[in-house]
């Protein structure tokens, strides 16, 4: 005779999470990915703005090399950087899967992709236009670092890691600070506008390495976003906005940067 298994032998109990462990759960990821980097932005401001000399005159340096000279190596160092910036995601995705809803109660699916392609392109249409005017004029005026996207050697890995570091920037930021974290602070108990808040300041502030202006700027940005998830209930247009922004600028300043005049460089 097979002996009975006992209680939980195959399975624990279901049950949701408390609010304190949803709270800690929450502080947790953001202080292995976003939250903390915006003390270290914080850090690399002060570090700025109390060097002699403007911060215009400072460059705040986006996919740098990570072994000069020796480029399999590099390759090897990039694609490291890139996929291991992605597990906060993962554990993410698997706090939701435990709440039996996983990344699909963010809209981070495949389930309707010519929305999300049509809606995220029109909104970077829109918001890279504005966000280059914004950045120059607040150069301008010395309230930012010059940013140089990348500085990478010329080698044939170039563009498509170009490509890849921004597909991981704009999973990494939409996903935890923009869908997760809201979903987390209404389980909280926090109100809309405070959530927002919340969210905006907190994609400001691991900005702030570039300057008030790339604070400014993409808590701004935050707002948007904010309102556009509320409105749509999905995440993926904004992470498609998101990755088309950040390949103009990334590939965009490979390409042009030494060869028009109004693109400053460091």
């Amino acid at each position: 005779m097979q002996a009975e298994a006992g209680p939980g032998a195959d399975s624990l109990p279901e049950r949701s999470p408390s609010r304190t462990t949803l709270r800690n759960e929450t502080l947790l990821v953001l202080a292995l990915s976003l939250g903390a980097s915006g003390v270290s932005a914080l850090i690399s401001f002060v570090g700025s703005v109390t060097k002699p000399g403007g911060l215009k005159d400072q460059a705040a340096t986006l996919n740098a090399s990570a072994a000069p000279g020796r480029p399999w190596l590099d390759l090897a160092w990039q694609l490291f950087g890139i996929t291991t910036a992605l597990v906060p995601v993962a554990l993410v995705a698997h706090f939701l899967l435990r709440e039996g809803a996983g990344l699909r109660a963010l809209g981070f699916d495949r389930t309707r992709p010519w929305f999300d392609l049509g809606r995220g392109a029109a909104v970077a249409a829109v918001i890279g236009s504005s966000g280059i005017a914004f950045y120059l004029t607040m150069r301008g005026l010395g309230f930012n670092l010059t940013v140089v996207p990348e500085a990478l050697p010329e080698v044939w890995w170039k563009y498509p890691v170009l490509i890849l570091s921004a597909l991981q920037n704009s999973i990494v930021e939409e996903v935890i600070v923009l869908a997760y974290l809201l979903r987390r602070l209404d389980q909280l108990g926090w109100s809309p506008g405070a959530a927002m808040a919340g969210s905006s300041l907190l994609r400001g502030s691991y900005h702030l390495y570039q300057g008030i202006g790339g604070f400014i700027g993409n808590m701004v940005m935050g707002v948007v976003f904010v309102y556009l998830y509320r409105r749509w209930g999905r995440v993926g247009p904004l992470v498609v906005a998101h990755t088309l922004l950040d390949i103009g600028a990334f590939v965009g300043y490979a390409l042009l940067a030494g060869r028009v005049d109004w693109l400053p460089t460091a």
